[in-house]
């Protein structure tokens, strides 16, 4: 018989924002404030990331997302404990919570 290890769910408490490390266009108007926009080589408006790879919008000490009423529609679409975010996890080597 073979042992199925479930994933250990997913939880504000213990998010870590692994989400926060992927390139995000801004398709349509949510009030993305200036300060946050990045343009790409393309003209292509995508949320801006710091040099280490983080947005701009995440608060480093609580990993919340300082924008979160005007976040683009791709981070309110992306959905905590999906297959995306446990795959992302995992590529940033958040495996346990």
């Amino acid at each position: 018989m073979i042992n199925k290890v479930s994933e250990a769910k997913v939880s504000c408490s213990n998010c870590k924002a692994c989400c926060c490390r992927l390139e995000v266009m801004i398709v349509t108007d949510t009030g993305v404030p200036d300060v946050h926009v990045a343009v790409d080589e393309w003209g292509a408006e995508t949320m801006l990331r710091l040099d280490d790879g983080w947005c701009s919008a995440i608060d480093r000490e609580t990993f919340l997302c300082t924008i979160y009423e005007n976040r683009p529609l791709i981070c309110r679409e992306f959905e905590m404990g999906s297959y995306e975010c446990i795959s992302e996890r995992k590529e940033q080597g958040v495996t346990s919570c």
